[in-house]
């Protein structure tokens, strides 16, 4: 991977020579099928790149990764590929003002998916291509200048197996000659070009709005069509581009808008103009929740807003990809909440994505808002909970701080004044500051530029008759920001708690008094950030905690509930709050939780609290504590709801008795029942897999289920599942498989590391720790980045919770302080969960002595 990299330095100077007028890339992907298809790995790609010379110095480089060139010819003169090209670059020298550089090489299809993905369908055999490239991959399958800044339109053409279609950003048809010949783009970056290829399923409907039509497709593989719910995608679509056409005055800028759903895909989505894709599992193969359709509808909105913030107008390097990425995460809830029917999108952003935001800016790999991205390793990690969804918080609160109207205002002349081009943070904050009035330099000083979570705390003083005298907010952090928040006071009446009072106040520094408090009532809950208007750690004055503890349930509005739910989870995180007494809030409330989105993150939580957070001498009852709340709130839900079938995975996940797994084995042989829970396949899949760790199912049962189940998916449970059964040899068999071979595609590697890390099984997977750091940094040189991460983090021995595994791993960052430096950030990261964890047990050790 090293001598693949980009750095920033590079691209600048690159940047600083040339402008590229277009490129035509030519593909032949006919090798992707036949007889020979499995032994020929390559394809060929002819790209044809025309481009000035606008600054001095006479040489400069094209990016492509490829197994060989076959030629290189710039302005009529061939270059040697022996001499010119290094497996990742081909040097250019002797440029004229103008110049045409025509690359012919043969390219490698992947099984990572980054580049031009392979994939075969063991349902039916068919063979599906699609390509991703986000940081920089399209070097995977032309040669380029791989940098946002560098944009340029582009004309695809792709020859295809017979009776296939191809897809591109571009609309396209198959010519006479059976060439697949696309329309020229408008100036887009590298990354966000796209080919899919293959025999797909494919829906098209189309939007219209005054004048404005856009057709609409929508395609997946043939044997997903089944399940593919294509009327609902275009109905979030059309939502979609009714609030952006109402709030942007910018039409759609790209043509057709296509939406391809795509097997073992390493992302949720992409943003690709015209051509979106996302990972299959979208397509829904059983009955799923509500909070399932919310989580797609958000992605596809998610990707509609990139077509302006980030395809439309780009960041010039990824110091900024904020400016893309931010804003999309943070419109995906906006829209959501506003035109569709997913009003309550607000309440899952509270709850799940500020979540992630929260872990990832208490690592030590945390950065502000606005990162130094030194080259495209730094880059590819930075695709994080911070540039996400912190970013996505900071946004809410900069409407509320600029005000609705003039962000609004903001992006439309924004758009109008940098379309087709490129931005840095300056060139959006000068625009706000125009339509908002404010000062938005501090603002973003104090939010973009700098980095960590602020705690905010309620400090209230009472007079004898038990009324508020002063209530302050308490700031603590490394950087104290200012914060627009709401206080809210709540009582119990009539067996719920509810709000009776509410201010709002600018919390700065220390300590803030909050006016208009003063004279109510004693609460018997007070909740800082109610309405979730800025981005902070929750806590909690001691009566108010106690509150919680014995009535959580009782909080009538779900954002406030999910609010509380989160804080509670960041005190157990923080070892503020002993593990167990989470999980005792949990089982006592969690059946009475209304929002499937809220009882879902809070069932991954009570079992990371068991997992990872309990001390160790109470995991086991903390365990069995778990699957009997489980299978009494299963027997309790109402039968066939969504509900039902949440607790159902719940119970399965911690199922750890004989009565526990009899239950199990009955469910999927039929000798069992529980009303009104349906065990499609995708569930069966579940109950199967507690089985399989604990030794029930072995090899010939798990085959049995795959029978049942022969498709991509069933192969990807399949894979776990028997990596996960509690054997040395398993154990052996699948460390090899991800660590010595290359042979799995990325999906399968995925699955097995799945399979592989049992919290169960600690002590069989504990001779792998030293393993592991002997391995890691081999496996990062000799693997693409995407799998490097999935190894690297995935088999973390973080299961090893003690501190002779956190001395193995300050060994291994001492001894290897030359390492990549993106490497040593995954490691870094996982130290820190590992020290969390052995913190937080320390604190619910305390409690049992």
């Amino acid at each position: 991977m090293p001598g693949e990299n980009l750095s920033r330095d590079e691209a600048h100077e690159r940047a600083a020579l040339l402008s590229v007028d277009g490129y035509e890339v030519d593909l032949d992907l006919r090798s992707a099928v036949g007889e020979s298809a499995e032994t020929v790995r390559t394809f060929r790609s002819r790209t044809t790149i025309r481009f000035r010379r606008t600054g001095e110095g006479a040489s400069t480089f094209v990016d492509l990764i490829a197994p060989s060139v076959n030629a290189v010819t710039l302005n009529g003169r061939a270059l040697d590929p022996a001499v010119v090209f290094d497996g990742a670059r081909i040097a250019l020298d002797g440029l004229a003002d103008e110049n045409v550089l025509v690359v012919d090489a043969q390219c490698a299809y992947s099984r990572t998916g980054e580049g031009m993905h392979r994939f075969v369908d063991p349902e039916d055999g068919e063979v599906y291509l699609y390509t991703q490239y986000e940081p920089a991959d399209a070097r995977r399958v032309y040669a380029n200048f791989e940098q946002p800044d560098l944009k340029a339109p582009y004309r695809f053409s792709v020859t295809a197996p017979e009776g296939w279609t191809v897809w591109s950003n571009g609309a396209g048809e198959q010519d006479a000659e059976g060439v697949w010949r696309f329309a020229e783009t408008a100036p887009i970056s590298t990354y966000i070009t796209c080919v899919v290829a293959g025999p797909y399923h494919y829906v098209t409907d189309s939007y219209t709005r005054g004048e404005l039509e856009i057709p609409l497709g929508a395609m997946c593989r043939k044997s997903l069509a089944k399940h593919f719910d294509a009327d609902d995608v275009f109905l979030i679509t059309k939502q979609g581009f009714d609030f952006f056409h109402a709030n942007f005055d910018y039409p759609y800028p790209f043509g057709k808008y296509d939406q391809a759903f795509v097997p073992e895909y390493n992302l949720g989505a992409m943003e690709n103009p015209g051509l979106v894709t996302f990972r299959e599992e979208y397509i829904y193969r059983g009955k799923v929740t509500q909070a399932a359709y919310e989580s797609r509808a958000n992605v596809i909105l998610h990707e509609m807003a990139h077509m302006w913030f980030g395809d439309l107008v780009t960041m010039v390097w990824w110091d900024d990809l904020w400016l893309k990425e931010s804003f999309a995460d943070f419109m995906g809830s906006f829209v959501n909440a506003e035109a569709t029917r997913f009003t309550n999108s607000w309440v899952t952003f509270a709850n799940n994505r500020k979540s992630w935001a929260y872990r990832a800016d208490q690592l030590p790999s945390t950065h502000p808002i606005t990162a130094d991205i030194r080259d495209l390793e730094d880059a590819k990690l930075n695709f994080d909970g911070i540039t996400y969804a912190k970013g996505a918080s900071v946004l809410k609160q900069l409407v509320a701080y600029a005000g609705r109207d003039a962000f609004l205002e903001g992006a439309r002349r924004y758009f109008k004044r940098h379309a087709y081009g490129n931005t840095r943070l300056a060139d959006l904050l000068s625009i706000l500051e125009e339509t908002s009035g404010r000062d938005m330099k501090a603002w973003a000083k104090s939010w973009l530029q700098t980095s960590g979570v602020n705690s905010l705390t309620p400090a209230v003083t009472y007079d004898a008759e038990g009324r508020i005298t002063e209530l302050a907010v308490l700031q603590e952090g490394d950087e104290l920001r200012p914060h627009r928040a709401a206080v809210g006071l709540y009582r119990l009446s009539g067996g719920e708690l509810v709000r009776y009072a509410r201010a709002e106040a600018d919390i700065t520094g220390v300590r803030t008094v909050v006016d208009g408090l003063a004279g109510q009532e004693k609460p018997d809950l007070v909740l800082v950030n109610d309405d979730d208007l800025t981005y902070c750690k929750i806590r909690f004055d001691e009566g108010s905690l106690a509150t919680l503890r014995a009535h959580l349930g009782d909080i009538t509005d779900p954002l406030a509930r999910a609010l509380c739910w989160s804080a509670l989870w960041n005190l157990t995180r923080d070892g503020l709050m002993p593990a167990r007494d989470f999980v005792s809030v949990a089982l006592a409330f969690a059946g009475r939780e209304t929002d499937i989105g809220v009882l879902q993150m809070v069932h991954n939580w009570t079992r990371s609290a068991v997992t990872l957070y309990a001390a160790p001498a109470w995991r086991e009852e903390g365990g069995r504590l778990l699957a009997e709340g489980g299978l009494r709130e299963l027997r309790l839900a109402e039968p066939g709801s969504e509900h039902q079938l949440t607790w159902a995975r719940f119970f399965a996940a911690t199922a750890s008795t004989e009565a526990d797994f009899q239950l199990l084995e009955g469910l999927l042989d039929g000798t069992a029942k529980i009303d009104g829970l349906d065990v499609d396949q995708e569930l069966r899949w579940a109950l199967l897999s507690p089985l399989a760790v604990h030794g029930r199912a072995d090899e010939a049962r798990i085959d049995e289920e795959l029978a049942r189940d022969d498709t991509a998916t069933g192969k990807r449970h399949q894979t776990r599942l028997l990596a996960s059964r509690p054997s040395a040899a398993v154990k052996a068999q699948a460390w090899a498989q991800v660590v010595e071979s290359d042979a799995l595609s990325n999906a399968l590697v995925e699955a097995t590391i799945a399979g592989f890390v049992q919290p169960s099984q600690r002590e069989l997977i504990a001779p792998y720790a030293e393993k592991y750091f002997a391995a890691i940094e081999r496996l990062w040189e000799e693997r693409s980045i995407q799998i490097g991460i999935d190894v690297v983090r995935g088999l973390f021995p973080g299961l090893q919770d003690d501190e002779a595994t956190l001395a193995a791993t300050d060994a291994w960052l001492s001894e290897h302080e030359s390492a990549p430096p993106a490497l040593r950030r995954l490691v870094l990261e996982a130290r820190d969960d590992l020290a969390r964890a052995l913190r937080a047990q320390a604190c619910d050790g305390r409690v049992a002595e």
